[in-house]
């Protein structure tokens, strides 16, 4: 979003924020909270800290502070966010996926040498596995469960036995919407740009990328939301 653009939208990102972060225990928590989320969705080629608290006029540590050393927990937050997915979304399955984000070194949270789709080669990545609740038109990643193995190609099905195998097809395949939400985390809302070096860190800016998605998928889905081009 141009500078703009996130005026014209930013009382009801204030609103979102207001209800997704409500967990927060501290009023400032909740006030850097939107802020991340701004620095999230505003044009910029890198998503990291720094040039984020640029583009946003404000010093990076108290965006460090915030996600990295802070004590707030975003488990909580995904509870909300799960919820508004649930009643906005409405899911008709749950997808269990998995995204690499390369990395030069070995000082972030996670990080070994193995098969990374991003590279498609072995090299340094780490790997984050989320669980999204999706339907053909969008998919929310509610939940990033710690220390997850890399998920395995199958299906689990309450659909009834006598269901068309065009519906039972079209269910195993809604993982496509997946896929495609994770190029706009990535690409768009720096879900790979975080440079912590804790695992809290990079669950919490996990979350609010996660957050940051769910908005944009209200602006995209409301007709009578001003949404950006």
């Amino acid at each position: 979003m141009t500078p703009e653009e996130m005026e014209e939208v930013r009382p009801r990102l204030e609103a979102f924020a207001a209800e997704m972060l409500g967990p927060l225990a501290r009023r400032d928590q909740r006030a850097k909270g939107e802020l991340y989320l701004r620095g999230l969705m505003l044009d910029g080629k890198r998503k990291s800290m720094q040039p984020m608290a640029e583009r946003l006029g404000v010093d990076h540590q108290q965006l460090q502070q915030f996600v990295s050393s802070s004590t707030w927990d975003y488990s909580m937050v995904r509870e909300r966010l799960a919820r508004w997915a649930a009643a906005h979304i409405s899911p008709e399955a749950y997808a269990i996926d998995d995204v690499d984000f390369p990395k030069d070194g070995y000082d972030s949270p996670g990080v070994a040498r193995m098969y990374c789709g991003a590279l498609g080669k072995r090299g340094n990545c780490q790997i984050g596995v989320s669980v999204n609740m999706v339907s053909d038109r969008a998919s929310s990643a509610v939940e990033w469960p710690p220390d997850s193995a890399e998920p395995t190609d199958y299906w689990l099905s309450t659909l009834p036995t006598d269901s068309p195998l065009y519906d039972l097809v079209r269910i195993a395949k809604i993982r496509w919407r997946v896929e495609y939400d994770y190029r706009e985390l990535k690409d768009g809302l720096g879900l790979d740009h975080f440079e912590g070096r804790n695992y809290a860190g990079w669950h919490r800016h996990a979350t609010l990328a996660s957050l940051a998605q769910a908005f944009c998928t209200l602006l995209r889905t409301d007709p009578k939301a001003p949404a950006p081009a």
